[in-house]
């Protein structure tokens, strides 16, 4: 069974709930906030950050930012990506959810493009697609680990993905509602990807731009979540 836009109207979406996990990006938090801030949506927008043990004075910056359209959460110690985002679905209060990551790889001027096909009916879900829009071309290393865990995620779950590991994953409250979620680290994204799919909802995905960095200018995702995630996959689509 597939799923398409069954949980209301276009006209019931009124709130925009952003979460953003923060780790040791004092650098890029005040700007990325910024243009948060700027994005024009039709929706009433919560930003929920998330500083997740940051060691570099995150917290501080957060902090400075922090008023009645930016909540901050705090992890004493690092817990990860996917513990992040599960802190800030427990305040959550928006109709939709979207994640952003606190660099600036993601362009939130972008986030119209996302909600857009939400609002008009054609989706539950909808992914921001590095692979089909103009980009900063990503470390050879990183392309190759995208392409195979979204080819082995289009045969394991019968979908037409082009970029399963993107950050700009965009959901109906509703439809998160409906999944367990578990992951602590980058494995979230394979996981909630699994977890939708195997919950009957199709995946609309959208061409965004893409800035993408290098392990000097703070990359961390390595090949090792690469493993974990095609682990994730296996076990979300044979485990109980």
């Amino acid at each position: 069974m597939t799923t398409d836009a069954t949980d209301g109207t276009p006209g019931e979406i009124r709130s925009l709930s952003v979460i953003m996990p923060v780790y040791n990006e004092r650098a890029t938090i005040a700007e990325i906030v910024r243009r948060m801030r700027r994005a024009k949506v039709p929706l009433t927008v919560e930003i929920i950050a998330v500083d997740d043990g940051s060691t570099d004075g995150s917290d501080q910056v957060l902090a400075t930012l922090q008023d009645s359209t930016v909540k901050v959460i705090r992890h004493g110690v690092n817990l990860g990506k996917g513990a992040a985002i599960r802190s800030a679905l427990k305040v959550a209060t928006g109709d939709l959810v979207l994640i952003q990551d606190a660099d600036l790889e993601y362009d939130p001027d972008e986030w119209a493009r996302l909600i857009d096909p939400i609002l008009k009916g054609k989706a539950d879900v909808v992914y921001g697609s590095r692979f089909t829009g103009e980009r900063k071309n990503m470390m050879p290393l990183h392309w190759i680990g995208n392409r195979v865990l979204s080819l082995v995620t289009n045969v394991l779950y019968s979908t037409t993905l082009s970029d399963m590991e993107t950050c700009y994953k965009l959901f109906r409250h509703s439809v998160l509602d409906q999944i367990s979620l578990r992951a602590n680290r980058f494995d979230f994204e394979p996981e909630v990807t699994a977890r939708v799919l195997r919950a009957g909802y199709r995946i609309y995905e959208v061409p965004i731009s893409y800035a993408g960095r290098e392990v000097s200018e703070g990359k961390k995702i390595t090949w090792r979540d690469g493993v974990v995630a095609l682990w994730t996959l296996l076990r979300c689509r044979f485990g109980r």
